[in-house]
This record gives C-alpha cells, sequence and structure tokens, in this order.
C-alpha cells in the first residue's frame, strides 16, 4: 500500500486551501499551518510534504506574502489547480439572518461581499481567514455574529448556513500552486504547459523592454507578469512571469535565453501541465 501524500497548507480546517486540497488530494494527509511561511519552510526541510497555496484571485488580484516567499525558498511548481470559490453567510445553529448584527471573515471575502453587508447593515470585522471566522462564532455562540465562509466550514463546525452564495460577483475563482522541494519537470508532449519564473532587472529605461523583447520575436504568449520590490531597495525590481509553452520547446528556450542576457537573476519556478479551466472562455 502506497504511503499518503503529504500536504501542508495555510488556514483552518474548512478554508479553501482545504477544498482545492481536497479536490487534488482527495486521500491526503494535511497539515494545517498558521501562515504561508510556515507551510513553505516545512516543505523545503521535509521533501515528503507538497504545499498547495493561492498565488492570485479573479476579484481581489495577488495574495499577499506568496510572491516573497518563492524566490526565498525555491520550492518547485509541480502543477497549478483553478478553484471556484463560493461565500456563504453562516450563523450558529438556530439562528436568522435578522437575528445577526456583525460578520467576520478574511479581508477579501469581506470586500467580495458587500452588497449583503450593506443589506442587512451588518458590521464586518476583519479576521485572519475565513475558516478561523466560521470557527470562532461555533464556539462564541452569539447568534449576532456570523461568518463568511465556505460550505464546508459551516459543515465541520456545526453551523448553520443562513444564505448561499452571497458574494458580490459570480465567477469568483482562486488559483492555487501545489509546490515541493523536488525539481520534476514533465516531458515535452502534444499538451498545453506552463512554465513559471522569476527575474530580476535594474531599474533603468528600458530594462523591461529588452527583457521581454525575446517572447515577441519568438511568437511566446505570457500569461502572467507582474512586478514586486525587491527587499529595502527601490532600484531594482523582481518579476513573476507565467510563460505558455514548455522550457524544452524551441520558441521558449530562444526566449528565455534572451531574458537571461537582459537579467541579473534569472530562476525557473516550474514546468507543468496547463489546467484544463485554462481553455474556458
Amino acid at each position: 500500500m502506497a504511503d499518503k501524500i503529504k500536504v501542508a497548507l495555510q488556514g483552518e480546517k474548512g478554508a479553501y486551501s482545504h477544498i482545492a486540497s481536497l479536490n487534488i488530494f482527495p486521500n491526503a494527509e494535511i497539515n494545517f499551518c498558521a501562515t504561508f511561511e510556515e507551510t513553505f519552510k516545512l516543505a523545503k526541510e521535509n521533501s515528503e510534504y507538497c504545499i498547495v497555496v493561492p498565488i492570485e484571485n479573479s476579484l481581489a488580484g495577488r495574495v499577499a506574502d506568496i510572491h516573497y516567499l518563492l524566490p526565498k525558498y525555491k520550492l518547485q511548481i509541480h502543477s497549478e489547480h483553478f478553484q471556484k470559490v463560493s461565500h456563504n453567510l453562516i450563523g450558529i445553529k438556530g439562528s436568522s439572518i435578522k437575528d445577526i448584527k456583525t460578520v467576520r471573515s478574511h479581508a477579501q471575502a469581506i470586500g467580495q461581499c458587500q452588497k449583503i453587508i450593506s443589506q442587512y447593515k451588518l458590521r464586518p470585522i476583519i479576521s485572519a481567514d475565513t475558516a478561523g471566522s466560521a470557527k470562532f462564532i461555533s464556539q462564541k455562540k452569539d447568534k449576532t455574529d456570523s461568518a463568511l465562509a465556505s460550505d464546508l466550514a459551516a459543515q465541520i463546525y456545526g453551523l448553520e448556513i443562513l444564505k448561499k452564495n452571497v458574494e458580490d460577483e459570480v465567477g469568483n475563482v482562486t488559483r492555487f500552486l501545489i509546490m515541493g522541494n523536488e525539481k520534476k519537470h514533465p516531458e515535452l508532449k502534444n499538451k498545453k504547459y506552463i512554465t513559471s519564473c522569476m527575474f530580476r532587472v535594474k531599474s533603468i529605461p528600458a530594462a523591461l523592454y529588452k527583457a521581454l523583447g525575446g517572447f515577441a520575436t519568438n511568437g511566446v504568449n505570457l500569461c502572467r507578469l507582474e512586478s514586486f520590490a525587491v527587499k529595502n531597495t527601490f532600484q531594482q525590481a523582481n518579476f513573476y512571469v507565467d510563460i505558455e509553452g514548455h522550457i524544452e520547446a524551441l520558441p521558449v528556450q530562444k526566449a528565455l535565453e534572451e531574458l537571461g542576457f537582459h537579467t541579473q537573476k534569472l530562476d525557473i519556478l516550474g514546468v507543468y501541465e496547463a489546467d484544463k479551466f485554462r481553455d474556458k472562455k
């Protein structure tokens, strides 16, 4: 009998990272960590673990901290997963919407559910995460308090869903990365791939233009490009980029060669099959 896959994620049971992990690895042994850094550290020190971490959301944009942990721990991206996010207004058993006065959740969830908060004149309380908010109200047992969280969180903590799918906009999706210490690239076949990397340029005129020129001349598409400051300086910037294509494909190879020529630092974070979600229009 094969050993169970070990997964580390940030958050409490019932978090959206927990739901994503169950969809990716249904029978995994899951370690719940207090912070994102704790998950990266665990996987770096123990190759038995992979981590499932959110990197971007279709409504809220990038997830704070992840881009700074990528170069620090140098874990490899093994795959990606797109998880639909549906928020629910949750209260303790026996409560109703007319009872509640406050609602607590992660800042992003609060921001994504402004219509229902305004409709019922609820006082929002920012918390560390969605599932942690559900756990808190289950322990507090106050009919006037509620949480925005997943249906799994409501089930785990014995709570009542007062109203389902309360997000302001439908189609809320979070992209997760599955990462580990092991470096493994899939064999190049007739499939869609993503190559992810980070690079650093000097803050001088045309630095980024020159660095990215190879992608244009070789017909390689970039599906994500983000910048963030190098620690303690405004003179340089790090860039995170997702490239459509496999690192062994000739156009990608040529584009990366040119990128490397114009950058001070270039790290390949992973090569992996593109999730089928990308095929949806």
